[in-house]
């Protein structure tokens, strides 16, 4: 007789928690032959070990996570050699592994969420489990409950714990629940109204909890698939959703349209925004907790000719990438961006469209810098993700709190770096620059199409030539591209007109191998899956200053700049598709030349 479902998940979880007393003793002493581990092979000094071991006194937090918290370990996957080897278990490689989904569905999507569990294999009356911390072996019990079996552990570094949940739990979209939602919403509707008051306030009644569910769902499936944007949008007889994904709009359903009032009347509510205002734009936020992540949703309502159509921008923390070294640099450029963020003062400018990462690229290089002995105050309109130990404020021009307002009382609180959201004006441009010439790292960002065209901006705004150059110590332009999917990645064949586009030669072409991909249910059929930066980083040499001073053109500055080994952005990318990363279309869209 196979595995079982032969006990209720919550009989699980009871039989997990009568353990814990003997987990806690085990976890006790997985810690201290841990940190015997990490100081016997040299990860740790003997001063780390002890700091870390009195902070875990005080916090009762796992000993991988205060190294991290303390600088003595990059990430928890540092150490996964050392705790396999605390529990005597080998490490594999989840990156490489394709699991079916009847052993994916031996586990439960809320057990591997909460507990950080994947299982991949199933021997007879055996079931092979990947986990990232130790700690976890305790809840082997509960899926020994679940299911029956007996458990055999194995490790992986929890980035890669965390990607197979994404991959096999997260991301993939129940259709038919969905539709029962559908279905449940309407034939509530038929009971109780099918079309709600113009002023929105009707008495859903019946409706409600099935209306719940259906805007909770598209939520829910929008953070799984991990969307930057919701679209709800009402036309003349439809009502449609799109998610925003990798950059691109892509239509996930459509909703009843009799109950358009009624889903926009909900997301109001949970934003806190008045149902009864139908006529003006509003604004709010939307703060929820989804597979045990704490989400921000920025919602914005807009009245359109057939309805309101509403747009939310999803802000998940633990999507933020915070390491510089993981951002696609290149080396020259990350040493260039890094010493610039060594510097006393001076301007740091990050320019590129809407959208590009920008902000990304700035709290990433605040957080680089970021500690005891150093005070850091940023202006955002709005503030998008907080970042502990930094000076936050959000901007806020109708009661007179702008960029430059708030870069005045910044310099009044004895800052060490500032970081202000855009310079949009010639009054911040110019508080920016004395900042910069006054003892202050400051940081901001600018809407031009390249990094030498930024200096021709500044120069536009009424900035002299020569503050520029005294005051500006680098420059980064970026684009973000789609990288292909590496579940579905195929070869691809490039045409002449590609290749002319992209000033590939045929002979260099050869050499060359293009990928694309072909579409499967991992990517949402769209070949993509995440997408990664493209920089042209800028320092401002001795050369570069003086042809600024010189009041040169942006093309004269970048010529400069290439023969002293600055990639621009169609080199940059050009690299990444000879990498086999990304394709030949995405790397023309993004820059055209």
């Amino acid at each position: 007789m196979g595995c079982v479902l032969q006990y209720t998940q919550k009989t699980a979880f009871k039989a997990f928690g009568e353990r814990s007393s003997f987990a806690r003793k085990g976890a006790d002493s997985l810690t201290e032959k841990l940190g015997e581990i990490l100081l016997r092979d040299g990860i740790v000094t003997l001063e780390q070990l002890q700091a870390a071991l009195k902070k875990q006194g005080e916090t009762s937090g796992s000993l991988g996570e205060i190294l991290v918290t303390l600088g003595a370990i990059n990430s928890v996957d540092d150490i996964v050699w050392q705790l396999a080897a605390q529990i005597n278990t080998q490490v594999v490689n989840l990156s490489e592994m394709e699991i079916p989904t009847p052993i994916i569905a031996l586990v439960p999507e809320e057990m591997a969420v909460k507990y950080g569990v994947v299982p991949v294999q199933k021997e007879d009356r055996v079931i092979h489990v990947v986990i990232a911390d130790p700690k976890n072996v305790f809840v082997i019990d509960a899926i020994k409950f679940l299911t029956g079996c007996n458990v055999r552990v194995w490790m992986a570094p929890e980035s890669q714990v965390r990607k197979a949940i994404e991959k096999y739990y997260l991301a993939m979209t129940n259709t038919a629940d969905f539709e029962n939602i559908l279905q449940d919403v309407a034939d509530s509707a038929l009971e109780v109204v099918s079309e709600p008051s113009e002023d929105g306030t009707s008495d859903f009644g019946a409706m409600e909890a099935p209306l719940v569910r259906l805007v909770d769902r598209v939520l829910t499936d929008a953070v799984k698939l991990k969307a930057s944007d919701i679209h709800i949008e009402v036309y003349e007889k439809t009502m449609r959703v799109r998610y925003r994904m990798d950059g691109t709009l892509v239509e996930q359903t459509t909703l009843p349209y009799k109950l358009k009032g009624a889903i926009v009347s909900r997301i109001k509510i949970m934003a806190n925004l008045d149902i009864a205002e139908r006529r003006l734009p509003q604004d709010g936020r939307i703060k929820l907790s989804i597979a045990r992540k704490k989400i921000d949703l920025r919602v914005s309502v807009l009245p359109t000719i057939y309805g309101e159509k509403v747009v939310m921008r999803i802000l998940d923390q633990e999507n933020l990438n915070l390491d510089l070294t993981k951002m696609g640099f290149s080396e020259k450029a990350l040493r260039d961006f890094s010493e610039a963020l060594g510097a006393p003062f001076g301007m740091i400018l990050v320019t590129g469209p809407t959208g590009s990462g920008k902000s990304t690229t700035l709290y990433s290089a605040l957080s680089s810098i970021n500690n005891a002995d150093t005070n850091i105050m940023t202006a955002e309109d709005p503030v998008e993700y907080n970042l502990e130990g930094i000076n936050q404020v959000n901007v806020n021009s109708e009661i007179g709190l702008t960029f430059a307002a708030a870069l005045k009382s910044f310099l009044r609180q004895d800052p060490d770096v500032i970081m202000v959201g855009e310079v949009r004006d010639l009054e911040t441009a110019q508080i920016a620059t004395k900042a910069a010439l006054t003892g202050h790292l400051v940081l901001s960002t600018l809407h031009t199409n390249d990094a030498p065209s930024t200096i021709t901006r500044l120069a536009d705004m009424g900035i002299e030539p020569f503050l520029i150059a005294s005051s500006v110590r680098l420059v980064i332009a970026q684009r973000l591209v789609r990288k292909v999917c590496l579940n579905c990645k195929t070869e691809d064949k490039v045409t002449s007109e590609q290749l002319r586009l992209l000033e590939i030669s045929d002979q260099e072409a050869k050499g060359i191998t293009f990928y694309k991909g072909a579409g499967c249910q991992i990517c949402s059929n769209t070949g993509f899956k995440g997408r990664m930066a493209i920089h042209q980083v800028l320092p401002i040499t001795d050369s570069v200053r003086k042809l600024i001073v010189d009041r040169a053109t942006p093309d004269e500055i970048e010529k400069a700049s290439i023969a002293e080994g600055v990639l621009n952005l169609r080199m940059a990318a050009l690299e990444k598709l000879k990498l086999g990363l990304t394709t030949a279309d995405e790397v023309i869209k993004s820059t055209k030349i």
